[in-house]
């Protein structure tokens, strides 16, 4: 009778072991997904921001702009970084009129850039670290996921945008204001 429960206890802690894993081979994958999605949003926001930027440049004529735009409109994954930096310095160097619709297009789209690169960051952390965990390295968890890299860029400083005016809603006239209708 000893050595049942012997069994069952090597059983039971096999179980739980395994539950351990599994759940961490899924957080493992869950991590890596989600990194890859942003990376993905990022990339999105970072050509509706280049796009914008190559809107503005041609209104306002300015050459360089459009020049950097273009670049980062059009470069490759390893150059990336270089390019988007390169039109962060350009965009900061432009006087930009926050009352033009297209500026201000373009000051929405360096938002979002701030924030899908914030996302990201946190994203490619917390893979990155459920990568160094011992169970995922001796397990090799994480070995048919490629590698989540940062994204390094220099955060635009763009003008405040105005307050859009509000404009006011007619309302009825209360019942009692109304003339009475003759019958």
């Amino acid at each position: 009778m000893p050595r049942m429960w012997w069994v069952v206890g090597v059983v039971v802690l096999a179980a739980i072991f395994s539950a351990y894993i599994g759940w961490t081979a899924q957080r493992v994958e869950r991590l890596h997904t989600r990194a890859q999605s942003a990376e993905r949003s990022l990339d999105a926001h970072l050509m509706r921001r280049a796009a914008a930027a190559a809107v503005v440049a041609e209104q306002a004529e300015t050459v360089e702009l459009y020049a950097a735009a273009r670049l980062a409109l059009d470069a490759e994954p390893g150059e990336r970084e270089s390019a988007e930096n390169d039109l962060t310095r350009q965009l900061q160097a432009v006087p930009l009129k926050p009352s033009d619709p297209a500026v201000r297009t373009l000051i929405a789209t360096s938002r979002r850039v701030v924030l899908a690169r914030q996302v990201h960051t946190d994203l490619v952390r917390d893979a990155l670290s459920a990568r160094r965990r011992l169970i995922v390295r001796l397990l090799r968890l994480a070995r048919s996921y490629p590698r989540p890299e940062y994204f390094d860029i220099v955060e635009p400083a763009l003008p405040d945008l105005p307050p859009l005016v509000a404009v006011p809603i007619p309302t009825a006239p209360p019942e009692d204001a109304l003339p009475a209708k003759a019958l």
